[in-house]
């Protein structure tokens, strides 16, 4: 019979995994200043992989069989999971950039969206930037309900609430959030919408990656010919933003964020705290 491991750390666990998630978080910075117009997604999957190594870290999306690169660089319809090329970004692209590190053993993981500006499209640009500025919103409503919830599944009940409340955007269902610790997935799932079931409790110990991925059309995906990239069905536009983020005793801490997520969290109301 075998043992199931607890989806929640220990406190010496926890500070373990402070070191991975500022290397994350680092990574999504270089990732974010080489995003421009004119750079291919090759250059944002070596700036990215800089950061991480300059910090003692190793590329943690490496360790998936049969993925080769630090970051996944999704652009416009794709949603997730698109392979770094010589694709070069143009003016107007919706840019999501998903990165992770593992450092001591213990990962992080985060994700972030841009709109490369473009002075002929103001429309365009506008509308990809609603989306994304909604979509990481909406992460930090889910983030500011961990810190109140008693069960997880709150934190999909917040994202979806504030999504709602913005307009007729979709929420993608076949991709969720995830616990993450020894390794970058793990149980739990943390769902991005309303579910029936609780999920467990929220309390000391528990990690998770929560990551809201929104689309202006239609929810349905498909996979390219690649075998990884996430591509919407109607050609839409998505936005991807992600943050680890721990629970402690004393509150929570968003281990991908530098400030821990005070910035994003203040407008909420909720004060993150350093992980003792």
């Amino acid at each position: 019979m075998s043992l199931r491991r607890s989806i929640y750390k220990s406190p010496a666990q926890l500070r373990l995994m402070v070191a991975p998630g500022l290397a994350t978080a680092a990574s999504l910075v270089a990732a974010r200043q080489a995003a421009r117009v004119g750079a291919t997604t090759l250059d944002v999957d070596a700036a990215a992989e800089r950061a991480i190594v300059q910090l003692g870290g190793s590329p943690n999306f490496k360790l998936e069989q049969g993925y080769n690169h630090t970051v996944c660089s999704s652009v416009n319809d794709d949603v997730v999971h698109g392979i770094p090329s010589g694709r070069v970004l143009e003016a107007g692209d919706i840019v999501s950039i998903d990165s992770g590190a593992i450092l001591g053993g213990w990962n992080g993981d985060a994700a972030f969206s841009v709109v490369l500006p473009d002075p002929s499209r103001p429309d365009l640009v506008a509308e990809r930037q609603a989306l994304s500025d909604v979509t990481e919103q909406s992460l930090w409503h889910g983030i500011a309900r961990l810190a109140t919830a008693r069960h997880l599944n709150e934190v999909g009940e917040a994202i979806e609430g504030y999504i709602e409340d913005q307009g007729d955007y979709g929420i993608l269902t076949d991709y969720v959030g995830h616990g993450i610790g020894r390794s970058m997935h793990e149980d739990p799932p943390v769902f991005n919408y309303r579910v029936r079931q609780k999920g467990p409790e929220i309390k000391p110990g528990l990690v998770v990656a929560i990551e809201p991925m929104v689309v202006l059309g239609d929810i349905e995906t498909y996979v390219r010919d690649d075998g990884w990239t996430v591509a919407t069905s109607d050609g839409r536009s998505a936005a991807h933003w992600e943050h680890s983020v721990a629970v402690h005793k004393d509150g929570i801490w968003v281990l991908t964020a530098e400030d821990g997520g005070a910035a994003g969290l203040a407008p909420l109301g909720i004060t993150p705290v350093p992980i003792p």
